[in-house]
């Protein structure tokens, strides 16, 4: 059920401010991988242990994100994002100000409960502002703001670290944060929660092959894509030989090349969910596959790593529109158990990777990203078609 009548406009206005949430939320989590060796070298540590960066908001979300189901209970869905908006300002100025990376990572936690809680709302909320009819376009919508964040805001980020330093860039996305929390205050209307918002709607869920299959599918690509990704500004400038400008435009390129690849997803997924949800992630593992084949060629690295971008771009959209085709009356207790899933795969995969880019090398790390990207194929290649019966009569 839609809240009270308004105009479509405003709507469509609250739908945009919560993808400038998921902007801001996905710009300060991905932020350490484009300024990854001047924050390790500052600080004096590895790259493979500055990648905790990454790792810890991801674990932290985890917990975060059912937690967040459980203690929200019938609060008014506008204060809960309002509130996490806030949260991710006062992370990125704690690691902005902080003097050892101790400091960073706890700065680092409080944005892993920002993660958490906004992924767990934020799609649900964004379908609830549009008509029926509007709901997958506002899906989109509020994940486009992964594909924008590595558009404008890794590479913007990493260009004023250039100038001012790392710091500099964590105090511009916190100023960057206060500036959609405010815009969150002016159009975001009143949202009491939904029927299906209750985390008692999760046993059922994961009764549901459909929504196991999407669960699993989950956790391998993004294991996959983050041991690789949380280290690709090493990958670039030390295996493709790039220098800090062509880093930034190949961090640019990735970036357009998601923002297309989010709305190419929501297409295909009209069609046919299930098969563009494995050409996608059958495209993402052949991307790092040969990135780990090419990498001494930067103009051979930075098609690829197009490539790379248009496929993740379509990964959430298509893994979120699968699990709405599966549940459709449980949208937010399955955002908050993918948020869970997610981010435990995001933590394990960057975790693994620094592991091995510190023992084994980058290429090691990109193949490994690869294979384990493509055995996400197999949950789904198991659902089948029958598996859509089984969602209908959920």
């Amino acid at each position: 059920m839609k809240p009270g009548p308004a105009p479509a406009l405003r709507g469509w206005l609250a739908v945009v401010s919560i993808a400038l949430g998921t902007f801001v939320m996905v710009t300060s989590e991905f932020l350490p991988i484009g300024l990854l060796g001047p924050i390790a070298r500052e600080l004096g540590v590895s790259e493979g242990h500055a990648g905790l960066m990454v790792t810890v908001p991801g674990l932290v979300a985890a917990v975060a994100a059912p937690a967040a189901a459980l203690l929200a209970g019938g609060v008014d869905r506008r204060i809960l994002l309002l509130l996490l908006s806030a949260l991710i300002l006062a992370a990125d100025l704690l690691v902005a100000c902080a003097s050892t990376f101790a400091a960073v990572l706890i700065g680092r936690t409080l944005l892993g409960l920002c993660v958490g809680g906004f992924w767990a709302f934020a799609v649900a909320v964004g379908r609830r502002l549009v008509p029926d009819a509007g709901g997958d376009r506002a899906t989109a919508l509020v994940l486009a703001g992964i594909s924008a964040g590595t558009v404008l805001g890794v590479p913007l980020a990493t260009a004023i670290a250039s100038s001012v330093g790392w710091r500099g860039a964590f105090m511009a996305v916190a100023a960057l944060a206060l500036a959609v929390g405010l815009a969150q205050a002016l159009l975001l209307p009143r949202l009491a929660a939904s029927a299906g918002s209750a985390l008692r709607g999760m046993p059922a869920l994961l009764r549901n092959p459909r929504a196991r299959a999407g669960f699993a599918a989950a956790a391998l690509v993004a294991g996959g894509h983050f041991m690789a990704y949380t280290y690709l500004e090493p990958f670039l400038a030390r295996e493709a030989g790039m220098g800090g400008a062509a880093i930034g435009l190949s961090l640019a390129a990735y970036g357009l090349a998601g923002l297309a690849g989010t709305f190419c997803g929501e297409r295909l997924a009209a069609r046919d969910v299930r098969m563009a949800f494995m050409g996608v992630i059958a495209l993402l593992a052949c991307a790092l596959g040969a990135s780990a084949l090419v990498a001494a060629h930067a103009l051979e690295a930075a098609l690829l790593l197009i490539l790379w971008g248009l496929a993740f771009g379509a990964v959430p959209v298509c893994l979120q529109l699968f699990l709405v085709r599966a549940a459709p009356a449980q949208v937010e207790a399955g955002s908050a158990l993918l948020v869970t899933v997610f981010q435990l795969a995001l933590a394990s995969g960057a975790w693994s990777g620094g592991w091995l880019v510190d023992h084994a090398g980058l290429r090691i790390a990109y193949g490994a990203g690869a294979l384990t990207a493509l055995l996400a194929l197999a949950p789904l290649a198991l659902a089948g078609r029958g598996g859509t019966c089984a969602a209908n009569r959920t």
